[in-house]
């Protein structure tokens, strides 16, 4: 006669396949989901005053990426190719141009695999055309060159007052953007607007933006100092 066989192994193994479900889980989860998209402009002046630009007749302030809040070249795999955005590249080269080398593809190729690749882990970003498609449209949509000169923040000779800038932005798009200027030389004491980030949430809802005193890449915007006097520089 066979020993009666009781279920204390089916029971003792329980707490061990739901110990291998989660990692496994885990494991398929994206490593860097992010919570926040930037959505960054930069003037080209600024940049350019900085950098050795072969583009400078750009009036208005360009692309400068979509970026997720959290994670870098999250899939080192997917490259990029420009054939899947061809429908884009009028736009791409108009609103999105490498002031440094117009006539290559290297700041796109750049863009996706650092930030693209990241923001793909949302299923809304989850192509390279998805992705240039909706940083244009954000970038249209927050029409951020239009809105500063609808409140007469225009490029001036003249100064302006840091507050003034800030609150064009905050009462128009009813969030709080990162400001970011170059930080002046010893030989003045007026610093140049440069770079501008809006946020969105992951439905692509505003939201404000942090504040956080950093550089941002090799250009070396920093958040503007509120108490000092902010050039734009004209073409």
């Amino acid at each position: 006669m066979l020993p009666h066989r009781t279920n204390s192994s089916m029971s003792l193994s329980s707490p061990l396949l739901l110990f291998l479900a989660a990692v496994s889980a885990f494991a398929m989860s994206p490593p860097h989901m992010w919570t926040k998209l930037i959505l960054t402009h930069h003037w080209p002046m600024t940049f350019c005053s900085m950098e050795s630009c072969h583009h400078l007749n750009v009036s208005y302030w360009t692309l400068h990426g979509l970026w997720p809040d959290n994670g870098a070249v999250c899939n080192a795999s997917w490259h990029f190719n420009s054939s899947e955005i061809e429908d884009l590249l009028p736009d791409m080269e108009r609103s999105w141009p490498d002031l440094l080398k117009p006539a290559s593809d290297g700041f796109w190729k750049y863009e996706w695999s650092k930030h693209g690749t990241c923001a793909a882990q949302a299923p809304a970003l989850n192509s390279q055309h998805k992705y240039f498609s909706k940083a244009l449209e954000l970038y249209h949509k927050v029409d951020f060159d239009s809105t500063l000169r609808k409140f007469n923040i225009v490029p001036s000779q003249d100064y302006y007052k840091f507050s003034q800038i800030e609150a064009v932005v905050e009462n128009f798009y009813g969030v709080k953007p990162k400001i970011q200027c170059v930080q002046p030389s010893k030989n003045t004491d007026v610093q140049a607007l440069g770079q501008v980030e809006i946020c969105f949430s992951p439905d692509f809802s505003l939201l404000d933006c942090e504040k956080e005193i950093s550089f941002t890449g090799a250009s070396g915007f920093r958040v503007c100092n509120p108490d000092m006097p902010v050039y734009y520089p004209p073409l």
